[in-house]
């Protein structure tokens, strides 16, 4: 680290200086912060056990805290909204840690019934273990990553949620972008769960045998794409259209003639099979062998950073603490280094006390999850959030945990059951990391008191722990999250099965091998032109019509981005289509949770049956969703 970048932080002059006292951590702040981030957080949740992608809720969260406290309260300033936003955002990332490990449980409990589903309240504290731990993680780190190396990692995310929260004058109007989102995704969602229109838009094609395409019309996707852009969308529906017209009709072909079922098939032949049974049957191994290998390049990728970031990051909590000047002003005060140990030592006395973990894997869990901590905040100080190699740190920690396991003999479903709640509480640890790095990004531009954030932290953290655990019971119970005869169109909670898959055939060899290789080198094959592995593989794993409903919102994002090229419209901080996405989002997912009560509760009637209009509905469904589309334009540009 040169002097010129330690000078670029040390020297760094907030917006708010360190001598002006203005509100920040105030109830009405807090009390915000809570409600959004349960909000965002269920959203999140219900997006991710659906399409494996979860969004930042940052931004949308600054805009609506804005409008509130400033435009209808008549009060609020930036600190407050901060804190809003860092409790508000801290939801959405224990959902994206949970959604990777926690419906694991669920999976394995549909198929085998003799392993149990972990108690709401055992899941919730698996949660809460995870969300301390990342919280905790980042508290030394700050001093070092966000202020000694200001200019040097970015923090693209905090950085852009930090020029919403200065530019704070608009977000009574901005924060409209958000409501209308919501209320379309809303309003879309219900008439979709009313049966008036439908969703699968399915298109089987003459040749080759088997191939099928489609677009899944929903609200959430659309604004996946969107938020993801046109580069990524497309990458995923690459994997979703070799899988749907490529593999699945190659299985379909070189199968025709077989006149017995062939594993991972244990009675259907293929001959009798649709494209979309061949699909979830077949392709889907190879999917989760490209994931798999997808996350381990991700991590190799960013070896020598880790080496780099651990080596530095050591360096610099070591180094004796001077007083220098300013050192001591409000806008450089952490908690203290010794509540980082102690609640290190208390996270894992309480993982070995409540969970089948021995002593040497309670250590693992602070091992592991400090690691991967350091790395985590570090990459997404480069790259942003969205780039974040959770998938590969997460895949390491089980398959290392998984073949401890194995060598010690502990195996069985206790050994499974324990490599994932340890897998749990570190990816959980990870995705906390990874947003209160940007968050403490945000809060240093604007000039917030470092401690009172990372107490926030803690709050976001406590709000979320309650309501996603809660949320993955309630959408298991309603829809699932494998395909029975109870739940005939389950969620996906794609990383969640792939985590199952890799735990249990690593402790009871029981996968489709070949499968799982061919989809591994596949991704070897994509990574030699320099396509996104993990975007195709998740693609790949996923039914084509997630990929293509994704796409549909990267060219709306294209096509806005031309528009405003060729009319030389000047971009600001603030993204209009990003905010009314952020709502479509939303507002699909919260009536979606809402529908989930209905059915939970045993309230289930022809009217939540798919497209009860019968042919009329497709005719219906088409222009709607262009509809939709247009909306999102018109928002955008």
């Amino acid at each position: 680290m040169t002097e010129q970048t330690k000078r670029a932080g040390d020297s760094f002059i907030p917006y708010v200086t360190h001598e002006k006292k203005l509100p920040e951590s105030t109830l009405q702040a807090y009390v915000l912060g809570i409600i959004l981030g349960m909000v965002f957080a269920a959203a999140n949740a219900y997006l991710g056990l659906y399409v494996g992608m979860t969004v930042s809720a940052s931004i949308p969260a600054a805009v609506i805290s804005m409008a509130i406290l400033r435009q209808i309260m008549k009060r609020g300033t930036i600190l407050e909204n901060n804190i809003v936003q860092t409790i508000a955002s801290t939801g959405e990332s224990l959902a994206a840690g949970v959604i990777f490990t926690i419906p694991a449980f669920f999976i394995w409990h549909a198929t085998r019934p003799e392993i149990e589903i972990p108690s709401l309240l055992k899941i919730g504290y698996l949660i809460l273990l995870g969300g301390i731990l990342g919280t905790l993680g980042m508290i030394p780190l700050r001093r070092y990553l966000i202020k000694r190396e200001h200019g040097v990692l970015p923090y693209p995310e905090g950085t852009a949620c930090a020029e919403v929260l200065i530019a704070g004058e608009k977000g009574g109007k901005q924060a409209k972008k958000v409501l209308w989102g919501v209320l379309t995704g809303g309003i879309y969602k219900l008439a979709l769960g009313l049966g008036i229109w439908i969703k699968d838009l399915t298109w089987w094609l003459p040749a080759p045998k088997r191939a099928y395409f489609g677009v899944e019309a929903i609200p959430a996707l659309l604004g996946v794409g969107y938020i993801l852009g046109p580069r990524t969308a497309a990458v995923l529906l690459a994997g979703g259209a070799l899988g749907s017209l490529v593999l699945v009709p190659l299985i379909a072909f070189f199968g025709a003639e077989t006149t017995h079922a062939i594993f991972p098939s244990t009675s259907e032949l293929i001959s009798a099979m649709s494209g979309e049974d061949i699909h979830s049957v077949y392709v889907r191994y190879i999917g989760a062998g490209a994931v798999t290998m997808g996350g381990i390049l991700s991590l190799l990728k960013i070896l020598p950073a880790l080496g780099k970031s651990l080596f530095a990051g050591l360096r610099g909590l070591g180094q004796k603490k001077t007083e220098e000047p300013g050192e001591t002003v409000r806008t450089n005060r952490d908690l203290p280094n010794w509540f980082v140990v102690a609640g290190s030592i208390l996270v894992a006395l309480l993982v070995w006390i409540m969970t089948p973990a021995t002593p040497l894997i309670a250590a693992l869990v602070i091992v592991f999850g400090f690691i991967f901590i350091l790395v985590s905040s570090r990459i997404v100080g480069i790259v942003g959030s969205s780039s974040n190699p959770v998938s590969g740190m997460t895949i390491a920690t089980l398959l290392g945990t998984a073949l401890l396991f194995v060598n010690i003999g502990f195996v069985g479903v206790s050994g499974m059951v324990t490599a994932l709640m340890v897998g749990a509480v570190v990816c959980i640890a990870v995705c906390a990391a990874g947003d209160m790095s940007q968050d403490l990004k945000t809060g240093f531009l604007v000039g917030a008191t470092p401690w009172k954030q990372q107490i926030a932290e803690f709050a976001g953290v406590l709000s979320a722990a309650v309501i996603v655990g809660a949320v993955v019971f309630l959408l298991n119970n309603a829809y699932g999250f494998v395909q029975t005869p109870e739940h005939p169109n389950p969620l996906l909670a794609p990383q969640a099965n792939i985590m199952a898959i890799l735990i249990e055939g690593v402790m009871e060899a029981k996968l489709p091998w070949d499968l799982i290789f061919f989809g591994m080198f596949l991704a070897l094959v994509v990574e030699c032109f320099a396509v996104p592995t993990l975007a195709f593989a998740v693609g790949l794993y996923l039914p084509v019509g997630l990929s293509a409903a994704i796409m549909v919102g990267g060219i709306v994002k294209y096509a806005v981005n031309r528009y405003q090229e060729k009319r030389s419209i000047k971009v600001t901080g603030e993204d209009h289509g990003i905010l009314y996405s952020s709502g479509l989002i939303a507002g699909e997912a919260l009536v979606g949770i809402a529908l989930a009560i209905v059915v939970a509760i045993g309230v289930k009637n022809m009217a939540f049956a798919d497209g009860w209009l019968g042919s009329a509905t497709v005719l219906i469904s088409i222009p709607i969703y262009c509809l939709l589309i247009y909306s999102l334009w018109k928002a955008a540009k």
